[in-house]
This record gives C-alpha cells, sequence and structure tokens, in this order.
C-alpha cells in the first residue's frame, strides 16, 4: 500500500516561496508509469493541479503556474517536492501530494490511486 505525506511550512508571508516535501513509502517514485502530482484545493477555485513528475524524472507544469512552480525529486529519500515563488493570498489552499498508475491527469481528488491526507498552507502577513 502506497503512502504519501505532505510536510512545510503551515504559514509564509506573502512575496516568499513556498517549499513542500512528498514523502512516498510502500513504493517507488521510480517504479514505472507512476505520476506523482501536486494539486491544491481552495474553496474558491476548487481543484487546481499544479505539476507532475514522472518516473523518470520528465516535469510538467500546469501553465498558470509554470513561471512560479518547480517539481523536484530526491530519489535516494523517495520524496518529491514543490516550490513555489513569490506567493500570495491567493495561493492559500490545501495542498497534496498524490499518485496516478498512468499519464491520464484525475479530474477529482478520489479519482487519484493515492494522495496524502493534505495539508493546509495559508499565505498571510
Amino acid at each position: 500500500q502506497v503512502q504519501l505525506q505532505e510536510s512545510g511550512p503551515g504559514l509564509v508571508k506573502p512575496s516568499q516561496a513556498l517549499s513542500l516535501t512528498c514523502t512516498v513509502s510502500g513504493g517507488s517514485i521510480t517504479t514505472p508509469w507512476n505520476y506523482w502530482y501536486w494539486i491544491r484545493q481552495s474553496p474558491g477555485k476548487g481543484l487546481e493541479w499544479m505539476a507532475r513528475i514522472d518516473f523518470v524524472g520528465n516535469t510538467y507544469y500546469s501553465p498558470s503556474l509554470k513561471s512560479r512552480a518547480t517539481i523536484s525529486r530526491d530519489t535516494s529519500k523517495n520524496q518529491f517536492t514543490l516550490q513555489l515563488s513569490s506567493v500570495t493570498p491567493e495561493d492559500t489552499a490545501v495542498y497534496y501530494c498524490a499518485m496516478e498508475k498512468n499519464a491520464n491527469v484525475p479530474r477529482t481528488l478520489n479519482e487519484f490511486d493515492y494522495r496524502g491526507q493534505g495539508m493546509q498552507v495559508t499565505v498571510s502577513s
């Protein structure tokens, strides 16, 4: 059973950078045909997929966030990380890391094969 756990700061000041880490257990981030996501959900915007990294390290970004988001991985720690620069209060959301066993992008949280419990990130001074 694959388990994912998000970690990072729960409060970030505007204009700062946000860094979140997803620690994976019960499976490897290099297993073929597994795709690893950062997604977020906020009351006003619904579910938004932000970035994806695949089993060989290829990265994909939401066009709206491409200039600010960076997804990376540490295979030795079985972790992948999201960095989001120049945050604003609009980036306040519950952030999830998730995994899908194919290249199709799920539309809802429940469609992901596995996901973390999510963590609230608030951007405020």
